[in-house]
């Protein structure tokens, strides 16, 4: 088993790995905008939390061995569902033509009220 150590102010509080790999399989956890010195990415933005989201879990597969090809799946939750066509289009511009499974869940509060949006990410990493 591998692990990729979360770099978000809250992992002291709430002990946590942003990504474990057991053989072919990646599971990455909630993933936000919170960057490692303690300030949001984005405050008030969707579309730029997600992207950045989004490249953090892309991080920390590939740091996993894994690829953007080989995520099967993410799970989208955002603060309010009217806004989902922004997490969508930063989803869409990421993933291009790999359509992996997705799932956006809305109407959450996260842990710091500037969040807008959380990502978890499941990859299948075969060997090439």
């Amino acid at each position: 088993m591998r692990r990729v150590v979360a770099k978000a102010p809250w992992v002291a509080q709430w002990a946590y790995s942003r990504a474990t790999r057991i053989g072919p399989l990646i599971e990455v956890g909630g993933t936000t905008a919170g960057k490692p010195d303690g300030t949001i990415e984005g405050v008030g933005d969707l579309y730029a939390q997600t992207a950045y989201a989004l490249s953090v879990v892309l991080a920390a597969v590939e740091e996993l061995g894994g690829t953007k090809a080989d995520i099967v799946r993410t799970r989208v939750f955002v603060r309010n569902i009217e806004d989902w066509r922004e997490a969508g289009r930063a989803h869409a511009e990421v993933f291009g033509e790999h359509l992996p499974t997705s799932s956006c869940v809305g109407g959450l509060e996260f842990l710091h009220p500037d969040l807008l949006v959380e990502i978890e990410a499941t990859a299948y990493v075969v060997d090439r």
